[in-house]
């Protein structure tokens, strides 16, 4: 077992700990005897050919009232003592990509990073359902305004969507005789700058947007569906939606175990896959969530079967 465990991830003192993953991954960590790092991506720098960190020491509990508390400021190189779990959240932009570049160098210095950094940069959460056809929804991702809109059209009903986004923002519910059709397809694409992604409307929405975790190839054996709530298409739970656990079905394990030798072949030793009905409509490798919220329900510890995967 290594000795440090590295955690790079958003502002620790904005998190919501009854529901962070990241939590339990420090929670996980502090009991199993790592010394606790903790810094954003801005603090990683390259010296040379060695990847730094100017980080603090963390201690964690598990009171929503007072959860954290640092120490003072590290700057050392990382390297084969290390575990650094990469956590930052989406948007996947420049400055994160430029992190995952010096997390690699971190590695062939000798620390594990989780997930790969190359992964996190090949692997777009909204793209990599095309490396899994036959599960994935129609789809189109495009610039074009009327390639969009034909796609809309021709199906009646879309969900457009940005590649870079998470937590349901900036997605869109379209009829092919929306008015505002345009003007959502023109912010999207920022009037053809950008791709954005179509999907087919799935109705089984109503019966949640489940997410399957994957721990090493494996899916585990519940999984949270999350269902709108009120006037919203969107089960997200940062956007209102409703959780409930359940075990995983016969369609949702095949899709699981579909997915997961080509995570493990590429370093993605923790993944969320969002699954509607039984149509693949995402793979999520950069931060996954609903760790704590099936560990209290159903009395697990996903991130104890992690930690046992990756570094015993």
């Amino acid at each position: 077992m290594r000795k440090n465990l590295v955690v790079v991830m958003d502002d620790i003192a904005a998190i919501r700990i009854a529901k962070d993953t990241t939590f339990a991954m420090l929670l996980e960590g502090q009991r199993r005897g790592y010394e606790l790092f903790y810094l954003n991506e801005d603090r990683l720098y390259l010296d040379g050919a060695s990847t730094r960190a100017t980080m603090q020491p963390v201690q964690v509990r598990d009171d929503a009232s007072d959860w954290f508390e640092l120490g003072s400021v590290v700057d050392r190189a990382l390297g084969s003592d290390d575990l650094v779990l990469m956590r930052s959240d989406p948007p996947v932009d420049a400055d994160y990509l430029f992190a995952t570049y010096l997390l690699e160098q971190a590695e062939q210095a000798g620390a594990m990073v989780v997930n790969r950094p190359r992964a996190l940069r090949d692997f777009n959460e909204k793209l990599a359902i095309a490396r899994f056809p036959d599960l994935m929804p129609e789809t189109l991702v495009s610039s074009d305004a009327a390639r969009i809109k034909q796609f809309v059209r021709k199906r009646g009903k879309a969900v457009l969507k940005p590649l870079d986004g998470m937590g349901g923002r900036g997605i869109f519910l379209a009829d092919g005789d929306d008015r505002n059709l345009n003007v959502i397809v023109e912010t999207l694409t920022d009037n053809g700058r950008h791709l954005a992604m179509a999907q087919q409307f799935l109705p089984e929405i109503t019966d949640g947007d489940k997410r399957i975790l994957v721990v090493q190839g494996r899916p585990v054996p519940f999984l949270l569906a999350r269902i709108p709530v009120g006037d919203d298409f969107r089960g997200n739970l940062a956007r209102g939606g409703r959780g409930e656990g359940r075990e995983l079905g016969d369609s949702d394990r095949a899709i699981a175990e579909a997915v997961g030798p080509l995570l493990v072949e590429n370093g993605i030793a923790f993944a969320g896959l969002d699954v509607i009905g039984d149509r693949l409509t995402e793979i999520n490798v950069t931060s996954p969530t609903c760790v704590r919220e099936l560990d209290a329900q159903f009395g697990i510890n996903i991130i104890s079967d992690l930690f046992d995967a990756i570094d015993s």
